[in-house]
């Protein structure tokens, strides 16, 4: 790679981390296998909202758009049941975040309700529309019981 090469790459680097600093509202999530059969992992009506930050770091909270309230008002008094239930249908993870090329973002996790992300990268391929950002699995994956590529559509918030 040239000099050259390199300058327009890091600019489009920059361009591309410059545009994600900000928060961003979740409308779709869709997992689709090899054969083509398309779910959607949080329901049709998924919530959730992530945060890109000007000093690098980032914060995800993914949401079933149908998780039922639990009985009490304090966290602590929940069953073992209602807590697994919520946790299945919530995903929440941070930490720093680096844009690797004009299409693609890795999120560094630090922190995770799923404890195995832990100290591991999430890489998200990226890509913009208007007012939307796509992120979407780098390499198909298991998810929800088949290999899958995972689309996420978000929306800028003002």
């Amino acid at each position: 790679m040239t000099v050259t090469d390199q300058t327009a790459e890091n600019r489009a680097r920059e361009e591309v981390r410059r545009r994600l600093i900000g928060a961003w509202q979740l409308v779709s999530y869709t997992a689709t296998s090899a054969d083509g059969d398309v779910i959607h992992p949080f329901g049709p009506t998924p919530y959730g909202l992530i945060v890109y930050t000007p000093e690098g770091h980032m914060s995800a909270q993914l949401g079933r758009g149908e998780r039922a309230p639990m009985r009490s008002a304090r966290l602590e008094d929940a069953s073992p049941g209602e807590l697994a239930e919520a946790a299945a249908g919530y995903v929440a993870y941070g930490g720093p975040f680096e844009v690797v090329d004009p299409g693609t973002v890795e999120h560094h996790v630090t922190t995770s309700l799923f404890p195995n992300w832990v100290g591991r990268s999430q890489v998200r391929t990226v890509e913009f529309a208007g007012s939307f950002l796509r992120l979407g699995l780098a390499t198909p994956t298991r998810l929800w019981g088949a290999q899958r590529t995972a689309q996420l559509i978000w929306n800028r918030l003002a």
